[in-house]
């Protein structure tokens, strides 16, 4: 076999460009990598070497005369543009009916049958930046015990309350409680924990965060590489995303820094077939807070990690970094966006310069994976032959 591990790297919200859709979703013209870099003036070196610029034009980045890498670009075939959308499809699983997403707050009949459950009344029901919400309500809710119930433009359900107002089991009793009522026409994609601690003027949340996914259909790639008794290790929140189904070994990760050093440390470990890392961050403190310097900060933090991690890829490892949607920092809106996401594929067996075009999927490196493993994915076209050396 050509490949015998494949490190999958999910650089969350780092899209590449609209796709012809985009404007359904209200995202015309938004380009997460382009435009971040055109506002900072950040130059990519190591991703520019392996083809990133390549795959389409970016600001201050141009293509490589030699690309180190295989590159390309793949549509999201899902209805949708989140986080469980994205990484499903990732793995072979295509969306066909949007989650709900709830952009003024949850009906009477989901929030009454959620207070009856838990026994108390609730503050918030509104879309909110989990940071401020805390806020803005943390107060009260030090003061009556109510949850802050809030949602985003993703399809969730969020609890927030203080570590020593209800303690974390309780919190998560309520998320219990919310995942068993949220089914049918309001079965959002996951309800979070959302804890936090502190006193009041300085509250900050806690690392105890935890999500409860719908659980993802099978067969997946997660299942079939269980099934073959093929060891998984799972980075960051890939396990919560798919319910913990399958995910194998998991390591907990607070941020990209970390998740960038575990990585590091996984490749030149040789442990795992198949290693799949997400690196939050991009999303969840820049995308969303719409912070493009921010942004270019992480980026050029995960440019400098390549060296390194080419350095420890062994002869039969396949690196393929990509993206799960987009998460514009420099349009109005605060939102996912509705964009291709970038495939860099490395490794010493990797073909240099192999251009792999816009594939019509993700799943398509779920497919390449599968492939790999003597696996075979119902959704995805593998590109393995296109990046063997």
């Amino acid at each position: 076999m050509n490949f015998r591990r494949v490190i999958l790297v999910v650089a969350d919200s780092v899209g590449i460009g609209e796709m012809p859709d985009a404007a359904r979703w209200g995202d015309a013209g938004a380009n997460t990598l382009d435009h971040t870099l055109a506002a900072t003036g950040t130059k990519l070196p190591n991703l520019h070497a392996l083809g990133l610029g390549n795959i389409a034009p970016l600001a201050h980045n141009p293509p490589a005369a030699a690309p180190g890498g295989a590159f390309g670009k793949a549509a999201i075939a899902s209805q949708g543009k989140d986080t469980t959308v994205g990484h499903w499809e990732l793995a072979g699983i295509l969306t066909e009916q949007p989650f709900p997403t709830y952009p003024h707050g949850f009906p009477p009949e989901v929030m009454e049958a959620f207070e009856a459950a838990v026994g108390r009344g609730t503050l918030g029901n509104c879309t909110a930046s989990g940071t401020e919400i805390i806020k803005e309500l943390g107060d009260e809710h030090v003061r009556t015990g109510k949850p802050i119930v809030y949602t985003s433009a993703d399809s969730v359900f969020q609890i927030a309350c203080h570590e020593e107002v209800v303690p974390i089991d309780g919190l998560y009793a309520m998320c219990k409680a919310a995942r068993a009522i949220l089914q049918g026409p309001h079965r959002v994609a996951r309800v979070i924990a959302r804890p936090f601690t502190g006193p009041a003027g300085s509250y900050t949340r806690t690392v105890r965060r935890k999500d409860f996914a719908v659980p993802p259909p099978e067969p997946n790639l997660f299942s079939l590489l269980a099934e073959a008794g093929r060891p998984v290790i799972s980075v960051g929140k890939i396990a919560s995303i798919f319910d913990w189904r399958n995910t194998g070994e998991e390591v907990h990760t607070k941020g990209n820094a970390e998740g960038i050093a575990v990585t590091a440390e996984l490749i030149r470990s040789g442990r795992g077939d198949l290693v799949m890392v997400n690196l939050v961050d991009f999303d969840m403190l820049y995308g969303h807070r719409n912070d493009p310097a921010g942004y270019a900060a992480a980026l050029a933090e995960l440019d400098a990690a390549i060296p390194s991690w080419l350095a420890g890829l062994r002869e039969s490892d396949l690196l393929i970094l990509t993206a799960d949607h987009g998460c514009d920092p420099t349009t109005p809106s605060t939102d996912h966006s509705r964009e291709y996401v970038p495939i860099l594929c490395a490794g010493p067996r990797v073909r240099p310069g192999a251009a792999l075009g816009t594939r019509d999927s993700l799943a398509d490196m779920g497919a390449t994976a599968a492939e790999i493993f003597g696996l075979r994915l119902a959704h995805g076209q593998s590109f393995l032959s296109q990046i063997s050396g």
